[in-house]
């Protein structure tokens, strides 16, 4: 019977086997650690931002027009003059809608049943069943 030598692959596997385990377990931490760092909130910077001065003006700015439904349905009609309709349907009590537009067309079945705002001046208040419309721009001195 002859002498048995060992194989020499069976070292190259063992090898390959802690090799593989290793890698895999460095997937693992490196997927921990992104999603424990992913889950953290973020922190606001130190120092505010501050936004560009258009952006902040268009937000201080009173609207265009602003319509808040004081009845169970209130019909309205806005569009821009010679252009896209608004909204042309049927507002609840309480909801409110605001448009920041250069120009609009406002139409109102009933405008004894909605509170107006005109560039966030209030509109006077009419008799009721008394139908409305009229027209509504942007206010001097406010931006676009």
């Amino acid at each position: 019977m002859g002498r048995h030598r060992s194989d020499p692959l069976g070292i190259a596997r063992i090898v390959l086997i802690v090799l593989a385990v290793g890698a895999l377990l460095s997937l693992i931490v490196v997927g921990v650690v992104g999603l424990l760092t992913a889950t953290d909130p973020i922190q606001a910077p130190d120092t505010p931002v501050p936004p560009a001065a258009s952006a902040q003006a268009a937000r201080t700015a009173p609207a265009t027009l602003q319509i808040t439904c004081q009845a169970d349905n209130c019909p309205v009609f806005v569009r821009i003059p010679g252009g896209d309709v608004l909204i042309n349907g049927q507002l609840s009590k309480g909801e409110q809608v605001a448009y920041f537009d250069l120009k609009l067309d406002v139409v109102l079945d009933d405008a004894s049943l909605v509170k107006i705002w005109e560039n966030g001046k209030p509109r006077p208040p009419v008799d009721p069943g008394e139908r409305a419309a009229f027209t509504v721009s942007r206010g001097q001195g406010q931006p676009s």
